[in-house]
């Protein structure tokens, strides 16, 4: 379906896709889940990160009623705050691109 997509368009479908195939049948993780998910496939974004204050708090919020749902939308504002903080951002931002 995203053939003819951009990058960032495949980037954006290739989470919806992870979270999908973690989601129940309501397309909802809990928060455990959502933890689980985040360190596993994306944990090129959070490594490194175990001592800042923002991830920490992103990462005791998911620890709290761990059992709790949440949606898609909640789980892409997750990612792209763990993103935004990530080293591998500065890193990608250090890249020149030649195109």
């Amino acid at each position: 379906a995203l053939r003819k997509g951009s990058d960032l368009e495949k980037a954006f479908a290739t989470a919806a896709l992870v979270y999908n195939s973690y989601a129940d049948p309501e397309s909802k993780l809990s928060k455990a889940e959502t933890k689980n998910l985040l360190q596993s496939q994306f944990w090129h974004f959070i490594q490194g990160q175990e001592n800042n204050p923002k991830y920490q708090e992103i990462i005791s919020s998911l620890d709290e009623e761990s059992e709790n749902k949440i949606n898609f939308e909640d789980f892409m504002i997750l990612l792209v705050s763990l993103a935004l903080m990530s080293d591998l951002l500065q890193e990608i931002k250090n890249v020149k691109t030649t195109k």
